[in-house]
């Protein structure tokens, strides 16, 4: 490695860091990945900053349920649960992983909600969000958009969210 100057520029001895499989909390393998093409794969996937699953993008419900699947540890419950209530709510619900993230739409609509995994909890992003009644309690700087954030010990109100599914569901998506 050299700087600008092209001399070399020392690392202090300290070996580069290699991404390695992840276990879930309970030292459990993280699971399944689902590749770009849906297709699912034994290697494990990687937990990025916060613990966030590195899925290859894909359509459809392998990529989604191999997402959920390396969740860690009580999340990865909490992400069974929103994807059960979200299927149930939203019969034929599209789904995909893109950046990272599992997301829900509607066909020929766009997507409506999508989750991410953070270190202290799941953030629930719903593209429409200022237009659920009640609001999502969580503000974005984007003009429409809300958050529900889940912590560990938060108590879910699954009827609240699958009523916000439902909003969201019927209203229009967006095109990414």
């Amino acid at each position: 490695m050299t700087q600008s100057t092209g001399k070399p520029v020392k690392t202090a001895g300290k070996p580069a860091k290699v991404k390695k499989p992840v276990q879930n909390g309970g030292g459990k393998a993280a699971g399944p990945v689902a590749d770009g093409n849906g297709a699912v794969s034994d290697s494990q996937p990687v937990l990025l900053s916060g613990g966030n699953p590195q899925i290859a993008k894909g359509e459809g419900d392998a990529p989604v349920q191999a997402y959920i699947a390396a969740m860690p540890g009580w999340k990865s419950d909490l992400g069974r649960r929103i994807d059960a209530i979200i299927t149930q709510t939203v019969p034929g619900v599209r789904k995909a992983v893109k950046w990272n993230s599992p997301f829900y739409g509607v066909k020929g609509d766009g997507w409506f909600l999508s989750l991410h995994c953070f270190a202290k909890y799941v953030k629930v992003a719903f593209f429409r969000g200022t237009s659920l009644h009640p609001l999502p309690p969580g503000t974005s700087k984007q003009k429409e958009v809300r958050y529900l954030d889940i912590r560990e010990d938060d108590q879910f109100d699954e009827d609240q969210f699958a009523d916000w599914v439902g909003q969201a569901s019927r209203l229009p998506g967006e095109r990414m």
